[in-house]
C-alpha cells in the first residue's frame, strides 16, 4: 500500500500577522495509523521541502500520544523536512491520498491547480481521498467526470462554523469550510464541538476536526483494504 499525505505550504494566518500551517497531531496521528498497517508513505507539499507546522498545535496542550512519537521519531520528522513538490507526484504510483488539515490548506490547497488534479485522477482511478478538520478545503474546485462538484450529493464533514466560532477565526479564514461543503451540494454532517466524527462515502473520507484525526485514517484504511 502506497499512500500519498499531501501538507500544506501556506504559514500566514490572514492579515494578523500570526502563524499558521498544519496542525501536527492531523498529521501525526494518521501518518502512524499508515505506518502501523505497513503502508510506504510520501510526503508532498506544494513548495516541497518542511512545511509549517501550525506553532499551536506544537504546544504542550495540544500532544497527542501521536505527536509525542514524532517527537522522538528522526526519520519521521526528516521525512516532514523533505517533501516532494505537489506537481511532481503522480495519482498512479499511490493507492489513497490524504490530506492533513491546520488552517493552511485554506489558502494554499483549496485553490492548487496540482491538488485539484491530483484529487480529480484519484478519484476516477478508484482510489480513496481522505481529508480531515479545516483540509476538506481542497474539495472547493474539485469536480467529479460529470462536472458537478465531487461532494455533490455525499455525505462528508469539516472543520464546523461553530468550531471555527469557538476559536474566533470565522472573520479571518477567506471561507468556512461548512459553507463550502454545502454550497457545493455536500451532505454535510457534524457531531458536537471537538467530538471525533468520520463521514465515508464513496472514495471518500472526511474528519470533522482534529480529534477525529485518528478515526479518519482508520476509515481510509478499511476503505483500502476492502478494495473499496
Amino acid at each position: 500500500m502506497k499512500i500519498l499525505m499531501v501538507l500544506t505550504s501556506h504559514d500566514q494566518l490572514g492579515e494578523t500577522g500570526h502563524k499558521t500551517g498544519f496542525w501536527l497531531e492531523e498529521f501525526a496521528s494518521p501518518y502512524y495509523v499508515f505506518k502501523d498497517a505497513g503502508a510506504i508513505l510520501t510526503l508532498a507539499s506544494p513548495n516541497g521541502g518542511q512545511p509549517p507546522i501550525d506553532p499551536k498545535s506544537n504546544q504542550p496542550d495540544a500532544q497527542t500520544d501521536a505527536t509525542r512519537r514524532f517527537g522522538r521519531d528522526e526519520d519521521a520528522k526528516q521525512c516532514l523536512a523533505n517533501t516532494l513538490k505537489l506537481n511532481q507526484v503522480n495519482a498512479e504510483d499511490f493507492d489513497a491520498i490524504f490530506y492533513p488539515g491546520g488552517h493552511g490548506p485554506l489558502w494554499d490547497l483549496a485553490e492548487d491547480p496540482a491538488s485539484i488534479a491530483l484529487i480529480e485522477a484519484f478519484i476516477s482511478q478508484g482510489k480513496p481521498v481522505g481529508a480531515v478538520c479545516h483540509a476538506p478545503a481542497v474539495f472547493r474546485h474539485t469536480q467529479s467526470e460529470s462536472g458537478n462538484s465531487l461532494v455533490s450529493g455525499r455525505k462528508v464533514t469539516g472543520f464546523s462554523n461553530s468550531e471555527e466560532s469557538a476559536v474566533g477565526l470565522t472573520e479571518v479564514v477567506p471561507f468556512l469550510v461548512e459553507d463550502m461543503l454545502k454550497a457545493n451540494g455536500g451532505h454535510y454532517q457534524k457531531s458536537e464541538d471537538w467530538q471525533s466524527h468520520v463521514e465515508t462515502d464513496g472514495l471518500l473520507v472526511t474528519g470533522q476536526n482534529p480529534a477525529s484525526s485518528d478515526a479518519c485514517a482508520v476509515a481510509l484504511m478499511i476503505l483500502l483494504k476492502s478494495g473499496h
